[in-house]
């Protein structure tokens, strides 16, 4: 089989660098940033509602909308003061505005577009998971499209490949639940709280992950689809029926076991499409990019295969503004450019304009 070589950053039409205000608001993280030419970070500020949310077990939308509100104006001033920029001196505004809580991806919109009216700079319209691809690009410079991806997130989960920048071609994606919606809803039933995935991941350090054996599902048909209903229902069943018979879950075991499940599945989809369809790359974004389980058996395997791996650093994995400041440059580039009319598109699909 022979593989892409990987190759160099592709050269621009123009030299002229490019300065991005990025505005990120989908959920629970209000944040903006700095970027510029898509892969130099001047400034990345986020303010995270996590202490809150804690308090109800999960996102309450209309409590994230109202945070949002409150600290949009905030993290701005301090993504251009860190950036020792100013607005004028920005090329383009972009905002993420799909997919997402609508009442959250509203805030960032209008604020988005109120910059860019005030200040006549160009706005664009961002896909919240094509910036967590491209949160790659900012720590791996050598990184080009064509390349294979792994998105594994709260709401999502894709094996794509980025053909060129801002086109994508999606070899499968899960029929169900996501993969860090799986996370939440175990972590949940074992009493770990919320957020889900990180405190999976720290439980499962202390626990054996072949204690218990969980289904690996498979969806007929469509090799690269996914899905971990069927996986999250095991695990429900298997707390049950322990709490029937009066035995003690030892959550440690239960939290490794499901977390090694989940790793096994995402991992012999992205190796299998790699080896079948010639990339000799294996990239990782998404929320759950930063679980270190995913992280180790990925690169684990990608070395036994003779692939390369990246992923980002942690604070590119969780919702962030550098990563739409990485994706609005491109689109910039590509003379994308968003009308007044923008609007939130909560249920936005990935490849979507």
């Amino acid at each position: 089989m022979k593989k892409r070589k990987t190759g160099q950053v592709k050269k621009m039409n123009d030299n002229k660098d490019i300065t991005i205000l990025a505005i990120e608001s989908s959920c629970d993280e209000t944040a903006a940033a700095v970027v510029r030419n898509g892969r130099e970070v001047l400034s990345n500020v986020i303010s995270s509602q996590i202490d809150i949310h804690t308090l109800f077990g999960g996102v309450v939308p209309e409590i994230a909308s109202r945070k949002h509100i409150e600290k949009v104006n905030q993290v701005i001033e301090q993504a251009l003061k860190d950036a020792d920029t100013t607005l004028d001196d920005i090329d383009a505004v972009a905002v993420t505005y799909g997919p997402g809580l609508v009442g959250a991806l509203l805030v960032g919109v209008a604020e988005a577009k109120a910059i860019a009216f005030a200040k006549n700079k160009p706005l664009v319209g961002v896909h919240h998971i094509e910036g967590h691809v491209c949160a790659n690009f900012i720590e791996h410079k050598d990184l080009e499209p064509p390349f294979l991806c792994l998105i594994v997130s709260g709401g999502h989960t894709h094996l794509v490949v980025m053909e060129d920048y801002g086109k994508f071609r999606i070899l499968g994606r899960t029929r169900d639940d996501a993969a860090g919606e799986a996370f939440d809803k175990v972590a949940r039933a074992i009493g770990l709280g919320y957020p889900g995935g990180p405190k999976i991941d720290r439980c499962a350090r202390e626990g054996n992950p072949d204690a218990i054996v969980f289904p690996h599902a498979k969806v007929e048909g469509s090799p690269y689809d996914f899905s971990f209903s069927g996986l999250k229902s095991a695990v429900l069943n298997y707390i049950n029926q322990a709490r029937m018979r009066g035995e003690e879950v030892n959550h440690a075991d239960l939290a490794a076991s499901f977390q090694k499940t989940v790793v096994d599945i995402l991992t012999d989809h992205a190796i299998r499409a790699a080896k079948e369809f010639g990339y000799d790359r294996i990239v990782l974004a998404g929320g759950v990019a930063s679980n270190t389980a995913l992280r180790a058996g990925l690169a684990a395997a990608c070395e036994k295969e003779g692939l390369k791996f990246c992923y980002p650093s942690p604070i590119y994995c969780t919702d962030n503004a550098a990563m739409i400041g990485a994706a609005g440059y491109y689109e910039y580039k590509n003379g994308v450019r968003s009308g007044w009319d923008l609007n939130a598109v909560p249920n936005l699909k990935l490849g979507e304009r």
